[in-house]
């Protein structure tokens, strides 16, 4: 972690991070919007772009690695966005615990920890669980964006969403890349590695 990014975890992260306790987003943003929840969001590029283009709707981080939260708190503060929240914390206990059912128009999961060996499989976010509730937090016609560069995480993704009734394909199988998802890190690096990138884009029902 860098000077910088701690110094913005100590004096910006007050600022930007949603209260404690289940939340009402409309009191949190001050006003009812079109909202969007990124999981897992890295460095913050993706989010931070997306706050930039799309003024007019709210933005919520959820992220464990502390570097990209002062990062991301960085540039949200150099940019004067006011539109996005940041919850340092698991996205599990996030969604469970204190985002309310129905309160999202949005849900992006890019580039996830594949954990590529087959013993670790368990761990991957996307299992039939998580699918669920992701559904319970989406408005219907709300949409789950997930987006990886690992084949075998694509096949299970796929099946995973494929099997939750509250989730419909938008595309027959994999989606073509949405103009509106930034090119992140992540994809650029394994496009250098030579993977493919998958996208699936399912619809709340």
């Amino acid at each position: 972690m860098t000077v910088a990014q701690s110094r913005a975890l100590d004096e910006l992260l007050p600022k930007y991070s949603l209260p404690a306790g289940p939340l009402d987003l409309a009191a949190v943003f001050g006003r009812d919007a079109r909202r969007t929840l990124e999981i897992g969001f890295g460095n913050g590029d993706t989010l931070v772009e997306l706050a930039r283009h799309h003024p007019e709707e709210d933005f919520i981080g959820a992220e464990v690695h502390r570097p990209g939260v002062g990062r991301l708190l960085n540039a949200l503060e150099a940019d004067r966005l006011g539109n996005v929240r940041v919850a340092c914390e698991d996205a599990v206990r996030l969604c469970t615990e204190r985002l309310p059912d129905a309160c999202l128009d949005a849900a992006l999961i890019y580039f996830p920890d594949p954990w590529p060996k087959k013993r670790h499989h368990k761990r991957r976010l996307l299992q039939p669980e998580f699918a669920a509730l992701l559904a319970a937090k989406l408005r219907p016609g709300g949409r789950l964006h997930f987006a990886t560069d690992w084949e075998d995480y694509a096949r299970h993704a796929l099946e995973v969403l494929s099997g939750c009734p509250a989730f419909e394909n938008t595309a027959a199988g994999y989606a073509p890349r949405p103009a509106e998802r930034p090119a992140t890190r992540f994809e650029q690096r394994g496009l250098k590695l030579g993977h493919a990138v998958f996208d699936m884009v399912f619809r709340r029902v």
